[in-house]
């Protein structure tokens, strides 16, 4: 809105001809998200408490957990409304690949919102059913796969990392393989989102590591220096990521140990599915599994897990799944499980940005 009002009175203000780098614009947009949760977040968590709108804890986690029950939740909705406020003050609203992103995140919010009421009614961790959660979000991922195959400027081709010669084209199976990104990265960051602050940091150095990618990707002269697939307008991008990081950074303020509000599925569930955009946008969709690999990894332990389980006969290989849980099992405090993962995330970040170069 700021560049769009502004930016074309350059002519006569030459200071207003900063809005054109979209290096400011983007510092600005994460500075705008994180002071509107450093701002608000203090009245929202109050307004929680006040309609009792708090963490369900399941009966059978870690007996740490318990004293969680009843901490303020669904702060995931304050993260969206940071976003898409600072998103609509420093983005180009002409790029309908900022609305495609912003429709994405408000989509899955909506069905993490949905989730969190269910469960704070009903007074236990049940909230949609698993066909229900997964249908919506496949629904809203087609969305995303159908818009950006039927654009002139994009194919059905990936960009594997460390690769710069091999593009396998998918036609028209990029539709159901960028479903599976954004829905699975929606579920593995809801599957992380089970200690203070474990979900909020991996989902920052996520969403920094693809702010300079899409900074990159819309960039004609460094994308093919870098030889990474360039994408017309993911510029605007780098500045919605910059709204992901600064929210997230303001919640993170809150959601330290010990947690004053947890983002809960509104939050999870939207940041998850958004990165997953963001990935798919920006043509680096299998590199997601590095720079977010904690986010497999946690994943990958659930669906490890649950089918040993059934061919064991009733057997482990986890003290507890999600892996954090396993590591509480094992004696270790909750803050140094949660550092340690931030530590694993930014050594995965920095492999992510290095593959600019090895290629």
């Amino acid at each position: 809105m700021l560049y769009n009002f502004l930016y074309p009175l350059h002519t006569d203000y030459s200071w207003l001809n900063v809005f054109r780098y979209i290096t400011f614009r983007t510092i600005m947009a994460a500075v705008t998200a994180f002071a509107i949760m450093v701002i608000a977040a203090p009245y929202f968590i109050n307004w929680l408490k006040k309609k009792q709108i708090g963490q369900v804890v399941r009966q059978d986690g870690p007996e740490s957990h318990f004293s969680k029950q009843g901490v303020p939740t669904m702060g995931g909705v304050l993260i969206l409304f940071a976003m898409t406020l600072s998103s609509l003050l420093w983005t180009d609203l002409t790029n309908g690949l900022v609305w495609l992103l912003m429709g994405i995140s408000l989509f899955f919010g909506l069905i993490g919102s949905v989730d969190d009421l269910k469960k704070i009614r009903k007074g236990n961790s049940r909230g949609l059913t698993a066909r229900e959660k997964l249908l919506l979000q496949v629904f809203g991922a087609s969305m995303v796969g159908l818009y950006l195959i039927v654009h002139p400027e994009y194919d059905g081709a990936l960009s594997l990392p460390f690769f710069k010669g091999i593009r396998p084209d998918l036609g028209w199976w990029y539709i159901p393989f960028a479903v599976m990104i954004i829905v699975g990265a929606s579920n593995a960051v809801n599957l992380t989102d089970g200690l203070d602050g474990l979900a909020a940091g991996p989902v920052i150095i996520t969403g920094a590591v693809y702010l300079i990618f899409s900074y990159v990707a819309g960039n004609a002269v460094v994308s093919g220096y870098l030889q990474i697939p360039f994408v017309q307008g993911a510029g605007e991008v780098a500045v919605f990521c910059g709204t992901l990081v600064g929210a997230c950074l303001g919640f993170l303020w809150f959601n330290a140990y010990p947690a004053q509000i947890f983002m809960g599925d509104a939050g999870s569930l939207s940041l998850g599915g958004t990165v997953g955009a963001v990935a798919i946008i920006t043509k680096q969709e299998i590199l997601l599994a590095i720079v977010g690999g904690i986010f497999v990894m946690e994943a990958l332990s659930v669906i490890l897990q649950v089918g040993y389980f059934k061919i064991s006969g009733g057997k482990r290989i986890f003290l507890m799944a999600p892996f954090h849980h396993h590591f509480e099992k094992k004696g270790w405090v909750e803050p140094k499980v949660v550092i340690r993962f931030w530590i694993i995330s930014v050594i995965l970040g920095l492999i992510a940005l290095a593959t600019l170069k090895l290629r």
